[in-house]
């Protein structure tokens, strides 16, 4: 840590012990703290000192949180900025970035847990499964705030029928479901949507893209929660058929020779 320093903290999903131990020390020595409040959960501002300076952004503008860092860095201060999840995903960290730098304000990324794999643990799934899927996509919808490019659109993105993972967009299932359904994704296809995931009032909504808008209507969840969609939330496609040959006894590889069949031993004799 050093001083006139800003350190975007990837503060994880919600459970305070989520944080990482780099993350939660600078805490402990910051002398600002900032938090996105309507998000992260306050008891991690517990970890600062009790002369630190504490405040919730969710009421302040781009410029009067960047106004604020940038005067305590250049007070010599070193500031801890918490973003929800992983700063690197729809963290809006960005924007903030290019005041600090034009201030030259120095700055660090420290990751976090994201929602994403937050979630995939409350379901018991692993997002990449041999033969079902090898890719996750991390997207969401056109929203009041922020426009998806025209190429992400999610039409073309549920063309390749993987793994799918949608961010601020429970709000707006009813229009996610119908492109997912047009863009290749078969109505049957496995949905879970995870509320609050890791908070303790977590819930969670299984289904498929035919019954979840009925579902998540009736749940009333507008905000807070991640849309999961793809073959992988399906217990047949990650039976154990599905394995991996990594750990298989015939495949070799740096660390491990494969083992020899009758057949190869036969053949090796010859």
């Amino acid at each position: 840590m050093s001083k006139g320093h800003v350190y975007f903290i990837g503060a994880g999903p919600g459970a305070p012990d989520l944080i990482t131990i780099r993350g939660k020390e600078i805490i402990e020595k910051a002398d600002v703290v900032i938090y996105a409040d309507s998000l992260v959960d306050q008891r991690l501002c517990d970890y600062a000192r009790p002369d630190a300076q504490v405040l919730g952004s969710s009421s302040l503008t781009l410029e009067e949180i960047s106004r604020r860092m940038i005067e305590a860095a250049q007070g010599r201060k070193t500031v801890a900025r918490l973003q929800s999840g992983d700063p690197s995903i729809y963290g809006a960290i960005h924007e903030q970035i290019v005041r600090l730098d034009d201030a030259g304000v120095p700055w660090t990324i420290v990751p976090g847990v994201s929602s994403a794999f937050a979630a995939a643990a409350a379901l018991g799934v692993e997002l990449t499964v041999p033969e079902v899927a090898q890719s996750v996509i991390m997207t969401r919808i056109s929203g009041r705030a922020s426009a998806v490019p025209p190429g992400e659109d999610l039409r073309g993105l549920a063309a390749h029928g993987t793994s799918l993972v949608l961010f601020l967009s429970v709000n707006h299932v009813a229009r996610v479901v119908p492109q997912l359904v047009e863009g290749g994704y078969p109505p049957n296809t496995p949905v879970a949507v995870v509320h609050r995931v890791t908070w303790p009032d977590e819930e969670i909504i299984r289904g498929t893209l035919e019954d979840v808008v009925p579902k998540v209507r009736a749940a009333k969840w507008h905000k807070q929660a991640l849309i999961l969609v793809g073959p992988v939330l399906d217990s047949y496609a990650t039976a154990e058929s599905r394995r991996s040959r990594l750990y298989s006894g015939d495949y070799s590889h740096l660390f491990r020779k494969a083992e020899q069949t009758e057949d190869a031993e036969e053949v090796s004799s010859r």
